[in-house]
């Protein structure tokens, strides 16, 4: 249950720099912007939330693979 409340509190990290002006953020704002998403991503994988998004993006990506032949 902590993995989930970490995952939760990262969202919502993430959800709160996302909202700033592109202008406003440095380089290393930027950073570390992407290595709390990544933060996030490994704490959602093995989780069922993160397995029904990894099972949605897979079907995406073969409905948009096929369309494309």
């Amino acid at each position: 249950m902590l993995t989930i409340d970490v995952a939760i509190l990262l969202a919502v990290i993430v959800i709160l720099r996302l909202r700033r002006r592109t202008e406003a953020r440095s380089r290393l704002d930027e950073k570390f912007t992407v290595v709390i998403v990544l933060a996030l991503g490994v704490l959602l994988a093995p989780t069922p939330v993160g397995q029904g998004i990894l099972e949605f993006l897979t079907q995406l990506i073969q409905g948009v693979s096929q369309s494309s032949f």
